[in-house]
């Protein structure tokens, strides 16, 4: 079995259907990776032994979704001098903008790279990007990847040149 080399947690298994989409990049990239449940409000010592032993398990990036109050992915860098990126979760009350604001606004020495609300899939492609620094493997899969998303856009770009905007969107 594979060292795992990414970790993905969540505050909640509410977070769950987000943070699948880190779990599916990180599958399509084939890049080992532990998936769980660790709460900084309810799970305390549990998420300070995981940030603690996270660097020794092999773990090189974490990955933290979080809503509401948003305090797993700060709580996680405060803990270990590994990246951490963290994945705001939308939540019902303030759209999660409560869930961003609490993730970005790290004070000095304490950063959480933090993408969109909801974005555990860029999430993985960072932590991705991450570790290509050092693998050329997966570097070389990230190319591929951004290749592949720009020949997607240049065909759609072609069709709607071609078709206009009525027949692109079949009006």
């Amino acid at each position: 079995m594979l060292k795992k080399e990414v970790a993905i947690i969540m505050g909640s298994d509410s977070d769950l259907m987000i943070m699948k989409d880190a779990a599916q990049i990180l599958e399509d990239f084939d890049i080992p990776y532990d998936l769980t449940i660790v709460s900084a409000h309810r799970t305390p010592k549990r998420m300070v032994q995981y940030a603690s032993e996270a660097g020794q398990n092999g773990i090189k990036v974490i990955i933290a979704g979080a809503g509401g109050a948003a305090h797993l992915p700060g709580m996680i860098a405060s803990l270990t001098s590994l990246p951490v990126i963290g994945v705001p979760i939308r939540s019902n009350s303030l759209e999660g903008l409560d869930s961003l604001l609490s993730i970005v606004q790290m004070p000095p020495g304490v950063p959480v790279a933090t993408v969109a609300i909801n974005g555990g899939k860029n999430a993985a492609i960072l932590a991705c990007q991450i570790l290509g620094i050092e693998n050329k493997i997966i570097s070389e899969k990230i190319e591929k990847y951004k290749l592949q998303l720009e020949n997607k856009v240049l065909s759609k770009a072609n069709k709607l040149e071609k078709s206009g905007w009525k027949g692109y969107l079949s009006l």
